[in-house]
């Protein structure tokens, strides 16, 4: 009898997971960690968009395109037009009425079909903008206006997609294991995020603007494919809830978020998420510039950075799905991670200043850290928080302050620093000086974060901060994974 190595493999994998993988043993008998690798993959499509667009189509619009660096940066905020809107996209999740009981996954397709109309029309706008070809005689406003809205249509797929796909994620398992299922959801961001950064890189080189169509015609296709592969066969068809649904009252969204509103500490939750997100976001696009100009570190050490911020951020989401699966209060773990960062940043800001390298470095994992710790401790808190039935809703609102406040965040970073390099070369300013304002003004807002989530606590210990399951029946969740 031949020796069965994938069994082999598959029982080796089985036996190391929960131990390596914080996340593993949210899988059951009904919903497997396979199943769960499955629907990840929506995140995975998520990081290629993000990918794409603040990364490589930035640099190419700008340097090769000659494209104004202002222009570019309306482009790239048009997708947090979109981003207030996540709330309303949850609760017509929450509450959508199909003939076969659907809730979430028509809405993920909506964004997904999104994502996929954004970067049809990109490759178009950018072959005007760049001349190439029989798009030379094209007016450059075309060119301009085209890729505006690529970046409007594939910013609002995203945008769609992460917060409907999460609530799926979320429905799909017990309530005590939301912590785990949400930490799983966001390490395949990142994995998503570093596989398509690596792999754009190697496709783009050499670059030529056809080669760039291709690359971004090719994500297009690979968007759909691994949205349909995430999508097929984890929502259950359930009539019955369509038929329920279809008679019971509607409730108005203008309804809805005033019962989420209405219970106490949740406009101070949200608070207290906006002042985080925008203390730790205003450090995501300096922190390479900073050690080039700063400390003199090379190309290859600054883009390393991302890596160590990166693996920082895993290590709290793993902490953190462990920490909150055994039933620590999430607030308490966000107020931990918004403390990390600030040491953090102060550590980044020293480095410049006799602290070195590896001061520098060490301040970049810890608010990396800082980050993972307080962005999935935020999450679990506004998905405990949800009313009955709206989990969709309470995803949403923590995305539209959470990707409202970092891009203005990056935005506010990003015009601090300009002011004051062009004022400061008058004033004999050193070049570190810019950013450690920027620093500075992060520590503040981490420390707002901190002191407005103390009272915090004790209001949502009194009010049920506590897995769903483990409420009283008449505040729990309805289990939609009983259909499937």
């Amino acid at each position: 009898m031949a020796f069965d190595y994938k069994a082999f493999a598959l029982g080796k994998l089985t036996r190391i997971g929960p131990q390596y993988m914080p996340f593993a043993d949210v899988a059951t008998d009904d919903v497997p960690l396979s199943r769960l690798l499955r629907l990840s993959l929506f995140q995975v499509t998520v990081g290629m968009a993000l990918v794409l667009l603040v990364g490589t189509l930035n640099r190419v619009m700008i340097v090769e395109l000659k494209v104004p660096a202002t222009l570019v940066a309306g482009m790239l905020a048009l997708p947090l037009l979109f981003a207030p809107l996540r709330a309303l996209i949850g609760f017509k999740s929450d509450s959508h009425v199909s003939a076969l009981g659907w809730r979430r996954v028509p809405y993920i397709w909506k964004g997904t079909l999104y994502q996929f109309g954004g970067f049809a029309i990109m490759p178009f706008a950018l072959l005007v903008l760049s001349g190439f070809g029989e798009a030379v005689d094209a007016p450059r406003w075309v060119g301009l206006s085209s890729a505006a809205l690529a970046f409007l249509l594939v910013g609002a797929g995203v945008h769609m997609v992460q917060t409907v796909g999460l609530a799926l994620a979320t429905d799909l398992v017990r309530e005590e294991d939301h912590p785990k299922v949400v930490g799983l959801m966001y390490v395949m961001l990142l994995f998503g995020m570093v596989a398509s950064a690596l792999v754009y890189g190697l496709l783009l080189e050499p670059y030529t603007p056809g080669r760039l169509v291709q690359v971004i015609q090719g994500t297009a296709v690979v968007t759909v494919g691994l949205n349909l592969c995430a999508l097929w066969k984890q929502e259950a068809r359930d009539r019955i809830r369509a038929r329920d649904m279809e008679t019971a009252p509607r409730q108005s969204f203008g309804a809805a978020w005033g019962r989420l509103v209405s219970t106490p500490g949740t406009i101070r939750l949200l608070v207290v998420i906006g002042l985080g997100t925008f203390g730790f976001g205003m450090a995501d696009v300096l922190l390479e510039p900073y050690g080039a100009e700063a400390l003199g570190l090379s190309v290859a050490s600054t883009t390393k950075l991302t890596a160590l911020f990166a693996t920082g951020t895993l290590i709290g989401f793993g902490i953190a799905s462990r920490v909150l699966g055994r039933g620590y209060p999430a607030v308490m773990l966000g107020r931990i991670g918004a403390a990390i960062g600030v040491p953090g940043f102060a550590a980044i800001v020293v480095s410049s200043s006799g602290g070195g390298v590896p001061l520098f470095l060490a301040g970049t994992f810890a608010t990396g850290l800082g980050a993972g710790l307080f962005g999935h401790a935020t999450l679990t808190a506004a998905i405990r928080r949800a009313p009955k039935g709206q989990i969709g809703l309470a995803l949403g609102a923590w995305g539209a302050v959470q990707a409202t406040c970092a891009g203005l965040g990056i935005a506010l970073a990003g015009g601090v620093r300009d002011f004051l390099v062009a004022t400061g070369g008058l004033a004999g300013l050193p070049a570190h000086a810019p950013y450690n304002t920027v620093f500075g003004i992060d520590i503040v807002f981490l420390a707002l974060a901190v002191i407005a989530a103390i009272p915090l606590g004790a209001a949502l210990s009194r009010n049920g901060e506590t897995p769903q399951s483990l409420r009283s029946p008449a505040d729990a969740h309805p289990n939609p994974v009983e259909a499937s």
